[in-house]
Parts: structure tokens; sequence; C-alpha cells
């Protein structure tokens, strides 16, 4: 009998899509593989049915969109998990691995609005919507007056949500929008420069069992080492930081000539306090790049106030 790889995803449109990224990788590499996709849903899929409570203030965190996968995973219903890296805990459960990811989308946030351009556009008061404490901290320390509405659901719901008026405009991650087809949404493009993007943000990454040995040379083929670097220097961050949704934070790492430059930052929930660190190192290994995001992150942790990490 071939073996089946079981692959455990999240049921939504944009989670099934990078689903099938991964399985035409699996394709073009491992001709002979069967696969399997296994839909999962986690406790990010239904609790928004309590409302539009902020990501960071429900129960789990993070950890909405990956628990239940994890436990399957853990449990051997599934032989791997696929996920958005940005939505992944800091730590993950004991005996899993996070190694293998996809070439890396563009990971800026976009402006998305039914009668504005851009963020300067928007008059005085005017309601965005989002439910990342980062996001809402960086649109506050550019735009104090702005108010920030809790908006949750997949992105064609929050899209549904400002065309219906509940809020004057969103901010949504580019990556997103690109792989389900949605730049036609887009008002504008928020630089790195004004907004940090989110640890891991635009990065597919596969998490598999460590000991499931003969998976993870399946996946190697897969593996975009560039990608991975970047995404251990910004894990790593968020790590020492002891980064959650519930901490205003934002990292991203470039890479040129084998020199990789990360830069982090940490903000106040209403934005009025900023704390950013640039450092460049070479990097040549997932574990120098891991040991750069721990330097960065100690900076920052020296440098900001216990209370505000602990928000």
């Amino acid at each position: 009998m071939l073996h089946v790889l079981r692959i455990g995803t999240r049921g939504s449109k944009l989670a099934i899509i990078q689903t099938g990224m991964v399985r035409d990788l699996l394709r073009r590499h491992h001709p002979a593989l069967e696969t399997e996709v296994v839909e999962i849903l986690t406790s990010g899929d239904w609790q928004p049915a309590h409302g539009e409570t902020r990501l960071s203030e429900a129960e789990g965190g993070k950890g909405l969109f990956a628990k239940e996968i994890e436990a399957a995973l853990i449990d051997c219903r599934v032989d791997c998990g696929v996920h958005s890296m940005k939505d992944m805990p800091s730590f993950l459960p004991e005996g899993l691995v996070l190694e293998h990811v996809l070439p890396r989308e563009d990971a800026r946030d976009a402006f998305l609005s039914n009668k504005y351009r851009t963020l300067a556009d928007l008059p005085e008061g005017a309601m965005v919507g989002t439910s990342s404490t980062r996001r809402a901290a960086a649109l506050l320390a550019i735009r104090p007056d702005l108010k920030i509405v809790p908006m949750r659901g997949n992105v064609p719901t929050r899209i549904e949500k400002l065309r219906a008026g509940k809020a004057d405009a969103i901010i949504l991650a580019l990556a997103g929008l690109n792989r389900l087809g949605l730049e036609h949404e887009i008002a504008s493009v928020i630089e790195i420069e004004d907004m940090l993007p989110a640890a891991c943000q635009g990065i597919v990454g596969i998490e598999l069992r460590g000991n499931d040995t003969g998976n993870r040379r399946v996946f190697d083929a897969l593996h975009c080492r560039e990608t991975g670097f970047r995404a251990a220097a910004e894990r790593a961050a968020l790590q020492v930081l002891n980064g959650s949704c519930k901490t205003p934070i934002g990292a991203y790492g470039t890479i040129e000539d084998g020199l990789m430059t990360l830069r982090v930052s940490v903000l106040s929930l209403d934005g009025r306090e900023k704390y950013e660190e640039t450092k460049t190192a070479v990097v040549a290994t997932d574990a120098q790049a891991a040991a750069l995001g721990a330097e960065v992150g100690n900076i920052l942790k020296e440098r900001a106030p216990p209370a505000l990490l602990a928000a």
C-alpha cells in the first residue's frame, strides 16, 4: 500500500489555498506520494461567535488557530500541519517542530477602505477595524486621533464588514489578499518603515513531529532556506520577549549577500511608547539567525519597561 500523507489544516479559504501550495510542491518533488487534506475546526474558527473580542483577549491567544491541529499531530491523526506562521505561538508543544517553510510572500500590511486611498486621507476620529494589537498600536502611533474598532473573522468576512460600514477602513496582511486573489480590494500598501509586520507575516510553515524523521526528509525538498533564516530570527526575538498577540511587537528580517538585518519594535498598546532595535550579522545557519533574533530581543527586553512587555 502506498503511504498517504495526511495534511492538517484549518478550513478557511486562505488556509485551503496555502495547503494547496504545499500539496503542489509535494507533487513536484515527490510525484509518487499520495496526500490527503484533513480540515480541522480550530478554536479561532468558532470563537468569533462570541463577538468582536480581540484575539489578544480571547482565551488561547495565537494558539486559537493551531492547538487543535497540533493535538491531531501529536495523536498521529495527521502527519503534518500547515500554518500561517504569524499565527503561531512563540513556543511549540513538546515533540513538535516547525523547521520547514515556503518562500515568503510580501510581508507588508494593506490599507482597505471604501472611501479613502491612504491612512493619511482618513478624517479625524475615523474608525479603523483590526483584531491585531500590533496594528492597533502602530496606527495610534501614527494617528492618535483614530478610533480602533475590534474586528475579527476571516479575510472575506472582514471585507464584508467594511462594505457594511462597520469601519471606515481595515488593515489586512497583503500576503493573504494576494493568495486569495483579492488585490483589487487594496486601496494602498503600508510600507515596512511605517508599520513593521508581525513576526513571520507572509510565511507558510509546516509543523511536524520531531521524531518523524521520514516526513522531515520529505519536506526538506520544499524548504526555503532564506525564508527559514528570517523565520528563525524573528521567532527567536519573540521568544525572548515572551511575545504573544497581547504585546504589540513587530519583527522583520532581510538578507543580502549573506548578511541578515533584523529590525524589531515593541510598542505600548496606545502607541505612545516605542522601543526599536536593528542589528546586522552574518547568517548561514538557522542557529546563527536565531542567535541574532535573541540578541535583538534581549536588547529590547532591557530597554522596554517590564509592564509594557507584560501588557
